[in-house]
């Protein structure tokens, strides 16, 4: 049993720190550095290089979301953990994001309806997804969500250029905004997509 119980300790630490959960938590440590760039440029009066190095933070946070599932796919290196870590990441890189750039007026007016959306159907996944695992039902992530997650990302990486943006491409801020609504579109299917595939388990327990 000591035998069994020393094995079985490194296995999961193994696990806990392989490279896609360390590509995770890089991406949960890169919010910080992106909002407070954000911050220091817009509400700070600093310069605006900051919004470069907060873009450039957040393009490696971003590419962190593709290697993580990458690697941990061809290195058969998947595990619970993951699974749970990496989409609370991208929620956290998302959401925190998309609440600077409301602070910093970059979004405001009907486009922070785009924002409120996208807020409201990532909350309403993970509350679906924290029910049904409960009951041990699995709701997959579909390929519309994933594209969803990309427009989202390249969307919030314009915005987060904003001014500094506008100096080399002028319409920096407008393609972001025009990308940002075309995110909460697919993000008010896709959420209705996660919901009518759970909903059948709900009815079924209320009918239990």
């Amino acid at each position: 049993m000591n035998i069994a119980t020393t094995t079985k300790g490194p296995a999961k630490q193994s696990k806990s720190l392989s490279l896609p959960n360390i590509l995770t938590y890089a991406r949960i440590a890169a919010i910080p550095v992106v909002v407070g760039c954000v911050y220091g440029q817009s509400i700070m009066d600093g310069p605006l290089w900051l919004r470069w190095v907060a873009l450039a933070v957040f393009i490696a946070a971003g590419v962190t979301d593709y290697l993580d599932g990458y690697y941990a796919r061809i290195w058969d290196q998947q595990s619970a953990f993951g699974r749970m870590l990496d989409p609370i990441a991208d929620k956290l890189l998302v959401a925190s994001c998309l609440l600077m750039l409301a602070a910093d007026n970059s979004i405001h007016g009907w486009t922070l309806w785009a924002g409120i959306v996208i807020l409201c159907r990532e909350i309403l996944v993970s509350g679906l997804r924290e029910y049904l695992a409960a009951l041990r039902v699995s709701v997959p992530v579909t390929r519309l969500a994933k594209w969803k997650t990309t427009v989202q990302l390249v969307a919030i990486g314009f915005l987060i250029a904003g001014e500094a943006g506008e100096q080399v491409l002028p319409a920096t801020t407008l393609i972001g905004i025009v990308l940002l609504w075309m995110s909460a579109i697919f993000t008010i299917y896709t959420g209705w997509d996660y919901f009518r595939a759970g909903i059948h388990h709900l009815i079924k327990e209320d009918e239990a």
